[in-house]
């Protein structure tokens, strides 16, 4: 189906329900007045308020960008984020069609956008997977060969440049959640995370993703697919990779037993991810990712958004640990931290 939109100015102030699913349907003339509609919150949104909708036999999902996050810590970030999350999934399909899910209507009288449903059976969540200890090396490198096809598609396009200039989402809802809170739990790397977020702000290259998360990542009959793009951003391509790879890092704590498995894909992802650079020296994009890469690990302990398996204090210093090694002696090989990872778990 040929994606469509409704404009307005005017955003819809009441909370997303059953109701007001339906009457975005309707305006974008996707039911009928007198059609029956079933709609269920789906779980797991810290963002966005996402929806399944059944019309008939169609399945549908709905989301609309919530204006403060659902995490402990004050994080709250402009509900436009939205449009740009469409806006991204709509530019990928354009070149890359198999890395989105199947787009249907964008309705700005809601602030809200429509996709097709993927059914869990055929489409796994990357992180559930992860969960089960499945540390597939080729799906790795699938998603670093998707993602590198992204960045270096995008690259050196005014065009997108202009329509994705979201700097002030991003350091809401990115720089200042990771880097900068970070530094205010570690005052003394404070200097080096801001220099870190101040290096990542000023490089504009290509369209950056901004959630590159298995969370986020399906893995279809048809190879990975991006969810959940509303950070996007026209900006440094080493913040999609390297906010990719610390959860692989991560996942040798949640899932030990698949440990080396882990670090197999990391080793996968970054060396397809790698081959697709061309828009810059290959050895400059990755010392600029090794740099930023420590700041991100350490954030998933103690910026705004920790990750929930890492509870265990003793954890959490192992990753503070590497982390702080690396913030204070930067290596520009994102192999280094790899190593010193799997020396620091006993691998």
């Amino acid at each position: 189906m040929v994606p469509i939109a409704v404009s307005s100015s005017r955003p819809d102030p009441a909370p997303l329900d059953a109701a007001a699913i339906v009457a975005a349907l309707r305006r974008l003339k996707l039911v009928e007045p007198n059609a029956e509609v079933r709609a269920a919150p789906l779980p797991g949104g810290v963002s966005s308020d996402i929806w399944l909708v059944e019309l008939g036999t169609r399945r549908l999902c709905v989301k609309r960008a919530l204006p403060r996050l659902k995490v402990a810590q004050l994080w709250e970030a402009p509900v436009e984020r939205n449009r740009y999350e469409w806006d991204w999934l709509e530019t990928v399909a354009r070149f890359l069609p198999d890395a989105v899910p199947p787009l249907v209507a964008r309705d700005e009288v809601g602030n809200l956008f429509v996709m097709e449903y993927l059914e869990p059976a055929h489409h796994p969540v990357w992180k559930e997977l992860l969960r089960r200890g499945e540390a597939d090396t080729n799906v790795a490198a699938e998603v670093g060969r998707r993602l590198a096809t992204i960045h270096r598609s995008t690259a050196g396009d005014a065009r997108l440049r202009r329509q994705f200039a979201t700097d002030a989402a991003f350091y809401a809802i990115r720089l200042e959640p990771y880097l900068i809170a970070t530094g205010n739990a570690h005052p003394d790397l404070a200097p080096i995370l801001q220099s870190l977020a101040e290096t990542c702000a000023t490089t504009r290259l290509c369209l950056v993703h901004g959630d590159v998360s298995p969370k986020n990542i399906l893995i279809g009959p048809r190879g990975p697919i991006f969810l959940d793009a509303e950070c996007a951003w026209y900006g440094d391509p080493t913040f999609d990779l390297a906010f990719c790879l610390k959860h692989l890092l991560l996942k040798c704590l949640w899932t030990p037993r698949a440990a080396a498995g882990f670090l197999a894909c990391y080793d996968a992802l970054v060396g397809h991810y790698l081959e697709g650079v061309a828009w810059e020296g290959r050895a400059t994009l990755e010392a600029r990712a090794a740099r930023l890469l420590p700041g991100l690990f350490l954030a998933r302990v103690d910026g705004k958004s920790p990750v929930e398996y890492v509870t265990d204090e003793n954890q959490k210093n192992r990753v503070r640990r590497v982390a702080r090694e690396f913030l204070l002696a930067p290596s520009d090989r994102l192999s280094a931290i790899r190593a010193r990872w799997a020396q620091e778990i006993g691998l």
